[in-house]
């Protein structure tokens, strides 16, 4: 279970090094094997291997002719790159996948359960701002009856 926020800096060749306490997690639950691609909302998504591959066989199964499951395949699977931590935990984040996400120095690793996603910096903290902007609609349906 990933959870938590770290910022963290990409070195100058554009690798990322995961927070220790979550190496051992990610080591153990796919040796270390880890896919990251883009997602919809302009970061990047991290998954252990294992926990991407039935999400990339659901997107994959979608009609290609249908406009909408055509773009989430492009964008999904076709961004999507097999990466391997290093020896010293770090991750490289390919250029093109920085571009998409607008990654600069600083970035997010945020935790989400099954995986993480990594937002710029100016990125994460918009999110935040969206989350407050809510208001009183802070709860989607179906976790109205949530509580902290």
């Amino acid at each position: 279970m990933f959870q938590g926020a770290a910022a963290l800096s990409l070195d100058v060749k554009g690798r990322l090094a995961i927070p220790v306490r979550h190496r051992e997690a990610l080591m153990s639950a796919a040796d270390g094997r880890l896919v990251l691609t883009a997602h919809p909302h302009r970061c990047l998504l991290l998954y252990p291997e294992p926990a991407w591959e039935p999400i990339r066989d659901k997107v994959l199964a979608a009609s290609s002719l249908n406009q909408q499951s055509a773009a989430i395949k492009r964008l999904l699977v076709g961004n999507a790159r097999e990466e391997e931590m290093d020896a010293a935990g770090r991750l490289l984040v390919a250029p093109e996948l920085r571009q998409f996400a607008r990654l600069e120095k600083q970035v997010w690793l945020v935790g989400q359960g099954t995986h993480f996603e990594i937002w710029s910096d100016s990125g994460w903290q918009e999110q935040q701002e969206v989350v407050f902007a809510l208001g009183e609609q802070f709860l989607p349906p179906g976790l109205e009856d949530l509580a902290l």
